[in-house]
């Protein structure tokens, strides 16, 4: 394990020779957001003296997963793989997901092995979450000099980072592919809205993004009064988040994870502010050309919402009673018939009850229409409520200003897919993605499945995505997006280009929005 030492703008970094490739783990990017830059934006790393000595990941961010508690204030690090050889190498850059709530980049299943032994600079980083980094005090008395957008500056002062210091790895700072899923991909999208990281890449991979997890200050209250209540505070209370330890917080922010849903239907949990971070929405702003030449890649899954919607705690609307109050909460009750008819295609003698109503309101909504697969029109209304309808916006928009977008689906439903009910769930590509199958959750979705499937469906997808960072495109077989009835891949036990239409989709959610104000 031989060392192997760089300069960067803070100072001089030793990484490592293993694996075939050489690691650099553990960069601090920013100073420590602890003590009186707790609820700061980041702020750029001090220089060192000496050789920083980058041998391991650095902690995730504060939160509470898989059962246990783990992280650390003190979490902003970022990390490089990168081949042994080679200059003004592509780059690509992995935003991981977790709702804005878990997560973290030193998971094994993300580790850049696969890419690096096909030529290329793998970076990932770490950044706040959850009450540390999402969560918007500013309108609430005694926390007037908090700061909206914690967790979103530590992606942007990461993403400058990179542009400014990948070339003392062997990165191309002008062929940087960034890639995320969840809410890594919808901060993939957010990236292509902030002005402050502009020309820090020029590709973009979004892998079932929610483009919509984004509120005003005023709606951010919805669920900070949420937090407050799971708490036992009052707003007296909130001097308390300056000392307290942040491990104690994450008692609110489960809370509003299992609440939020039955108060404000249909309401992301806490995530990006509109400020003057991002000062436009995201998909508004691509619409009006704030990603300009940037190609992309973006789609999602076929079941997304099996993650998410359930008979209990459920993360999206659950049944026609919660649609009918989000719609009413949002000035949209007139469209919610349409929605009925077209997630539940024999709903119409039931519609008849309301037939003749002078004004039709959510509380009239107390039976559910006739029988149907458990909990099957939901899933999908969330599927596309949250991923499939503003990924086709944002590819909608970006075409109008480059030519470069592509968009897929991801369809396999493995035997361990099947047996569970999950089908093609949320995150359930990231293995093939990723090349990876020894982690668990790699386990899970191949388990009972032959080689020859593992070796095709990751051949398939992960190839693609080499392709597209390596030469700007995934392959000839994958046509360019066109419209909503246009040509698609679908990854599934024989991935190929399908044409899909989705104008009836598109037409019937049109531009109706959600707890946007």
């Amino acid at each position: 394990m031989s060392e192997q030492i760089v300069t960067i703008s803070s100072g001089k970094v030793r990484g490592y020779q293993r694996n075939g490739m050489v690691e650099y783990l553990g960069i601090p990017y920013a100073q420590p957001p602890v003590g009186e830059l707790r609820f700061k934006r980041a702020r750029p790393v001090q220089p060192w003296d000496g050789v920083f000595d980058a041998k391991e990941y650095g902690p995730e961010a504060v939160q509470f997963d898989e059962g246990q508690y783990k992280g650390a204030e003190d979490c902003l690090t970022i990390n490089v793989q990168r081949p042994l050889e080679g200059e003004n190498l592509p780059v690509f850059v992995y935003i991981h997901g977790g709702g804005y709530n878990t997560g973290g980049c030193n998971v094994p299943l993300y580790n850049g092995k696969t890419f690096v032994e096909e030529g290329i600079v793998y970076v990932a980083f770490q950044y706040r979450l959850n009450v540390l980094g999402f969560y918007d005090f500013t309108t609430y008395p005694g926390c007037e000099d908090f700061e909206s957008n914690c967790g979103l500056s530590d992606q942007i002062l990461a993403m400058q980072w990179i542009h400014e210091n990948i070339a003392a790895f062997g990165g191309d700072p002008e062929r940087v592919t960034i890639c995320g899923e969840s809410a890594g991909a919808a901060s993939v999208v957010n990236m292509m809205a902030c002005p402050a990281v502009k020309g820090t890449f020029q590709q973009a991979i979004s892998q079932s993004a929610l483009p919509n997890c984004v509120m005003t200050h005023e709606m951010a209250r919805r669920n900070i009064d949420l937090f407050l209540e799971g708490m036992g505070w009052t707003e007296a209370d909130l001097p308390r988040l300056r000392t307290d330890d942040p491990f104690t917080f994450l008692k609110g922010n489960d809370y509003v994870a299992e609440n939020h849903q039955y108060r404000n239907p249909g309401m992301f949990l806490p995530g990006p502010i509109q400020d003057d971070l991002l000062p436009v929405r995201p998909i508004d702003a691509i619409r009006s050309g704030s990603a300009a030449g940037v190609k992309l890649i973006i789609g999602s899954n076929a079941h997304e919402g099996t993650t998410f919607v359930h008979p209990e705690k459920t993360g999206f609307p659950n049944s026609w009673s919660m649609i009918a109050q989000m719609f009413e909460k949002n000035g949209n009750i007139d469209h919610f018939f349409e929605f009925v008819r077209y997630y539940h295609p024999n709903a119409d003698a039931w519609l008849k009850q309301f037939d003749g109503q002078d004004k039709f309101s959510a509380a009239a909504v107390t039976t559910a229409p006739g029988p149907v697969k458990v909990g099957l029109p939901f899933i999908n209304f969330g599927t596309d409520y949250a991923f499939q309808v503003p990924a086709v916006k944002v590819a909608e928009g970006q075409r109008q200003y480059t030519p470069d977008v592509w968009m897929y689906r991801y369809d396999l439903v493995t035997k361990s897919g099947e047996a569970s009910g999950l089908k093609a769930s949320h995150a359930f590509d990231l293995p093939a993605m990723f090349g990876n199958r020894d982690f668990h959750f790699s386990r899970f979705i191949f388990d009972g499945e032959d080689d020859a499937l593992v070796d095709s469906i990751i051949s398939e997808m992960h190839g693609s995505w080499v392709r597209f960072i390596k030469a700007g495109a995934p392959g000839e077989e994958w046509p360019r997006y066109t419209g909503y009835n246009c040509k698609l891949r679908i990854f599934d036990r024989e991935t190929r280009t399908e044409q899909v239409d989705r104008t009836e989709l598109m037409d019937t959610w049109q531009d109706i929005r959600f707890y946007e104000d």
